[in-house]
């Protein structure tokens, strides 16, 4: 039997601990369903990750609310994502902030990612097709950034785009993977929170050489 939105939200989501309501309400709104290829609809709301194509997935849907819940965005705030894949992750911040700025280094992603925003009517997510090692420099600095691949280490780059008091949220390693939440608390000093192991694919272009 699948699986619905409604058990989706209470069942991996509120069970395992996703107490933020506007996590909650974000993951309510953001329709996983609109995200996803033809044939792959009839798994929409499955607890673990779904292909897209060529290698790449959408997220588990348990992962996307709790790196959101660990951002801990406010209505105002300006975010940087690093990964725009399907477009499903932006979609759900764009409920919590009041702007994403959203890089994807595939062309067809890039492409199939503004296609599902589009239908999705959210309008405050701006997306690049490029190599996200660099960021995006003339629109920061940034009160969030957010990786949805891993790179062996995260790129210094990106943590200069950091407001002081900003918070970065990346699973780093090339195997084995931990999520690790870095707080930027001076001009040169951060502090890193090492959250849990999880299991993203690599960052490509610049990050892997």
């Amino acid at each position: 039997m699948n699986t619905s939105k409604e058990e989706m939200i209470r069942l991996q989501l509120e069970k395992r601990g996703i107490y933020n309501p506007q996590v909650l309400q974000a993951m309510s709104e953001i329709d996983r369903i609109d995200f996803i290829p033809d044939d792959m609809k009839h798994k929409a709301y499955d607890d673990g990750p779904l292909p897209i194509g060529k290698g790449q997935t959408i997220s588990q849907p348990y992962i996307v609310a709790y790196m959101a819940q660990h951002l801990q965005l406010q209505p105002h705030e300006k975010v940087l994502e690093i990964g725009t894949g399907c477009g499903y992750n932006a979609a759900v911040l764009s409920k919590l902030a009041k702007e994403i700025y959203s890089i994807e280094i595939i062309e067809w992603l890039h492409k199939f990612a503004v296609k599902n925003l589009n239908n999705s009517g959210v309008k405050n997510i701006h997306t690049r097709n490029a190599d996200g090692y660099k960021g995006w420099p003339e629109n920061a600095p940034f009160d969030a950034i957010i990786l949805t691949a891993a790179p062996p280490e995260v790129p210094q780059t990106l943590k200069e785009q950091l407001k002081i008091g900003g918070r970065l949220l990346a699973p780093v390693g090339r195997r084995s993977q931990e999520l690790v939440l870095i707080t930027r608390t001076g001009e040169n000093t951060y502090k890193e929170k090492i959250l849990l192991l999880v299991n993203f694919v690599p960052m490509t272009g610049k990050a892997r050489k």
